[in-house]
Formats: C-alpha cells, structure tokens, sequence
C-alpha cells in the first residue's frame, strides 16, 4: 500500500514539473485510475550499465504515469523467466513488459500472459505473436553503423574477431548485418567467433579474448556488439599490449563505456547507441498506449546514434548527461507517444 502511495505521489509530481502537462483525470481509462493499474517487467539479462539504465527508465517513466511496478529477474535463468511471466499472471497484473529472454522459452510463456488478457509488450526477444508489439533499438542499424564505422577506418580488408552468442534477439538482428558486411567485402577475414553471456559477462568474454588474441595476433578489428562484450575484449587488449593493434566497434553506451573509451590510447574506438534509459521510458509508454486500448504499432523503434572516440574527445564528453547535452536524441525519444502521455521530470 505504501509503495502504491508513494508511486501515485511521484507520479503527480512527474506530471506537475516533467514535460508532460496533461493531468491524471485527463488520462484515458484505465490510467485514469493508474495508481490500480499495476505492471511487471520481467528481465533475461541484468547485468552491465546498460540494463540498470534501462530498468531506471522504466521506473520514471511508469513513476511518471503513475502505474504500480513489479520487477521480475531471472538472471539469464530461461526457465524461471517464464516461470516469472506465470507468477506475474497470477499477482493479476494488467500489463507486462518481457525484456530479453530466448524466444523457445518464452514464446509459450507471452502467450499465457495474453490469453489471461493482460497486455504485453517485448523488448529485444522475439515471442513470435502478432499481439504483442516490439520494442527494439534497431538492432541491425546498430550493427551496421558500427561496421561502415570500421570499413571507414580500416578499408575493406582486415582480419577480424567477432563477439556473438545466438540466439539473443538483439544479437541476432546485429549478426545480419555483419553477415552482410563479410559478404560484401570477401577481403574481411572472419578469424574467430567467441563469446559468452555467464556472469561476469565483461570478465568471462576477456577469459575468451586473450586466447583467441593469442592464437590470432594478426586481428586488427573486433567486432564486439554489446558493450559489456567490447569491455571484455578491451580487457584482453590492454593485457595483451595491442592497443596500437586492435580496434573495438561495439553498440550500446553508458558513463562507464564514455569512460574507457576515453583511456588514452583506448582500442575501443567506436560504439553505435541509444539511450537506455529512453528506450525503458518507451517501453512504458508502449505498453500504456496498449493498456488503453491504442495500438503502438507492431515494431516500435528507437533510432540509434554512431558515437566515435574522437567525438568524445573533441566535445569533452565524460558522462552519459554530457552525451544527452550534445546529442539532444539521447535526452527523449519521440516514440511511442501520445496527447495525454506524462513524461519524466528532467
């Protein structure tokens, strides 16, 4: 009860300073009565800055709203997400969020969730149901962007590692468009394909580099699509003395990542992102256009951004609200979005 009081007070507060202006009553049914409606996120993957971000724009943006959040982990545990998914049916939520998860697991479990009519929506995992809208980054975008990136810097000929565990959703889309790239430029040589998601996920994926850089010293650019997957290869990189050597084009960004991408001498060179916590804001949003009877439409994209080494660098960008001061997209995300829609204070 507290909790559920205490969301209904941030949410007004949201609504009298954020950018939003409509008020409670203004808001169609059931978010009109939004401090009832109650909602789960229930998450594959928690680890890294990427996903505390993104589960801090949930929060604010369901704060905002005034909704009732649950938050479900499983901790890359497949079974017990969707075991997760029954346990958010049977608390009686009205709408779920499924972020990440692998889609023979969780395919069954989304479909649970809509036959007892609570509204769904899936962030990077593909359920593979026509009722439930996808909330992604762009995935290929941010693979191709990253790769034209590396083509820019280093021609059309190089050998390569590349960073990939299938069957993760946002991994997969990101893997077509390397595939494209190899096809494109058969002078790429492909060296090796490694990677893991075990926690640590950085430290488990440096234990994989530093072999696959000691079999293969002639890699000039990793290919490393998740940022937690590019900390563990720079970790390896810096060990290993190939910093002059060895490039890293990864996707996704926080404080963290502007961070070591700043070391001197840093191999990490280039990342393709959007803002994480802005993609949970969207997700919210997503999730309450369906709650009252809207349609956010099948695939709600959140358009990313090419961040460079060099960009950091020259603007003297330390941290992910400098990043949103130079870069105005990194601050909100017109997604998703609608008349009555309170927004985050700022």
């Amino acid at each position: 009860m507290l909790r559920r009081q205490a969301m209904k007070l941030m949410g007004s507060v949201a609504l009298l300073t954020g950018l939003g202006s409509a008020a409670v009553a203004d808001m169609p049914a059931p978010l009109d009565n939004a401090g009832d409606v109650k909602i789960a996120l229930v998450r594959y993957l928690s680890t890294g800055d990427f996903f505390q971000s993104y589960l801090s724009g949930v929060e604010t943006q369901a704060a905002a709203i005034g909704l009732d959040l649950r938050v479900f982990d499983s901790r890359q545990d497949a079974a017990l997400q969707a075991d997760m998914v029954d346990q958010a049916i049977a608390l009686g939520v009205d709408g779920i969020i499924i972020q990440h998860g692998l889609t023979e697991s969780m395919k069954d479990a989304a479909q649970r969730a809509v036959d007892a009519g609570i509204s769904v929506v899936a962030f990077d995992v593909n359920v593979e149901n026509e009722a439930i809208p996808q909330i992604e980054q762009s995935d290929y975008l941010l693979g191709k962007l990253a790769l034209e990136q590396a083509l820019a810097d280093h021609g059309n000929a190089f050998t390569a590692g590349y960073v990939y565990v299938p069957g993760i959703a946002p991994l997969d889309r990101r893997d077509v468009a390397w595939e494209e790239v190899r096809a494109a430029n058969p002078d790429i040589t492909e060296a090796a394909v490694f990677g893991t998601l075990d926690n640590p996920i950085a430290n488990s994926v440096a234990n994989q580099a530093r072999s696959v850089l000691q079999a293969n010293p002639n890699i000039s650019v990793v290919f490393a699509p998740y940022d937690e997957f590019a900390k563990g290869v720079k970790i390896a990189v810096d060990e290993a003395g190939m910093t002059d050597d060895v490039d890293i084009y990864s996707a996704d960004v926080s404080t963290a990542d502007i961070s070591a991408m700043r070391e001197p001498g840093s191999a990490w060179v280039a990342t393709v992102a959007t803002n994480p916590s802005v993609v949970g804001e969207v997700s919210v949003r997503a999730l309450a256009l369906l709650l009252t009877g809207e349609d956010p439409g099948a695939s709600v994209v959140v358009p990313p951004t090419l961040i460079t080494q060099d960009f950091l660098n020259e603007q003297d960008i330390r941290n992910m609200d400098d990043l949103g001061a130079k870069m105005p997209q990194f601050q909100h995300a017109d997604v998703a979005m609608a008349d009555w829609m309170p927004l985050p204070v700022r």
